[in-house]
């Protein structure tokens, strides 16, 4: 995906022109970092293949790094072997999932985000409360098919603002909201403004729903994005918030974002006249990629980066404890015959 407002203005490209500014923080979340890491020891405890219902995290090189090692991706747990071992990727799954798998006598491990669990929760709760759920989020995304498998009978899809016309529920006091992780804030208050103005006794959750991650990283984008004559955002073109991290950095005042998997897809066009490069990355993107494209820039006459921090992120996750059991008992024999 590229996003350009137009042809940035010709700058001066003597190097001591030219500057390069990285976000921090950027790339992993603790989401990501815990997924990938349960897909890393399953393979290890268990042995390959291992399954992993869907992408476990939204990236391309992350994805076949595991394929390399033994991981199998498939899109439903039907298409897994029954006994074996599936992983469920951090975006969540729906009850019926978890139902399908139990049917094939899957051993399954949930490595869903626990933030994105935590809406799972609300939306449990909201539907226990009779309320109507508004799902601010991307159709297909499978954050959203997930959230809303758990209260389907309750929950609608709002895609943004332009969807709100179109809302009907029971009870117009009996209104709630949640809203897919990965969104940018900006665009989720947008929307949940436009519902409040149909509907003033909405109800909010009890916290902010979008990921601290997607927010830090956005927040860090319009920080170094504002006056950028380009900006690279390193993730997949199926990762949204890497997509929406180009969008903000347009909207912050960038002359032009593109996205890019890796430093391959760089255009050297891109850089005609270009003297401030901003660089980010989105949530599941491995660190080594951003490497990648700053020795890009730096090959061609970019100095080192500076880092620009926005935010510290300290945040780590246990591991599935379906996973952190068997890791346990595998220890214990270990110690027992030694």
């Amino acid at each position: 995906m590229s996003i350009d407002l137009g042809t940035p203005a010709v700058l001066p490209t003597d190097e001591a022109e030219r500057s390069v500014l990285l976000a921090a923080p950027r790339g992993y979340c603790a989401g990501v970092d815990r997924a990938v890491i349960t897909v890393e020891q399953a393979l290890d405890l268990y042995g390959a293949p291992v399954y992993v219902r869907k992408q476990i995290v939204h990236n391309k090189h992350v994805v076949a790094d595991l394929e390399s090692r033994g991981a199998i991706f498939v899109e439903e747990v039907e298409e897994v072997p029954s006994g074996s071992t599936v992983v469920f990727s951090a975006h969540g799954v729906s009850p019926e999932v978890h139902r399908q798998a139990a049917e094939r006598d899957l051993k399954a491990i949930d490595a869903t985000c626990p933030l994105v669990t935590k809406v799972h929760h609300e939306a449990r709760r909201f539907a226990a409360e009779d309320y109507d759920i508004l799902l601010i989020g991307h159709e297909g995304h499978e954050e959203v098919e997930g959230t809303a498998g758990e209260a389907p009978e309750r929950t609608q899809l709002v895609q943004g603002p332009h969807d709100v016309a179109n809302i009907v529920v029971r009870d117009p006091e009996k209104v709630s909201w949640l809203s897919q992780t990965t969104l940018s804030v900006d665009e989720t208050l947008e929307t949940v403004a436009a519902i409040r103005e149909r509907f003033p006794a909405l109800l909010d959750p009890p916290s902010d729903d979008i990921c601290y991650a997607t927010q830090n990283r956005q927040l860090a984008i319009k920080e170094i994005g504002k006056d950028a004559d380009l900006v690279i955002v390193v993730g997949s073109a199926n990762s949204s918030n890497s997509v929406r991290l180009a969008e903000v950095a347009l909207e912050a005042g960038a002359k032009a974002a593109y996205r890019v998997d890796d430093a391959s897809e760089i255009d050297e066009d891109w850089l005609t006249g270009v003297g401030k490069v901003s660089v980010t990355s989105g949530a599941s993107v491995p660190e080594s990629l951003v490497e990648g494209v700053l020795a890009y820039l730096s090959e061609r006459g970019y100095p080192d980066a500076r880092a620009v921090h926005t935010a510290e992120e300290s945040l780590i996750f246990a591991l599935p404890p379906e996973l952190r059991r068997d890791m346990k008992a595998r220890d214990a024999a270990r110690a027992a015959q030694s």
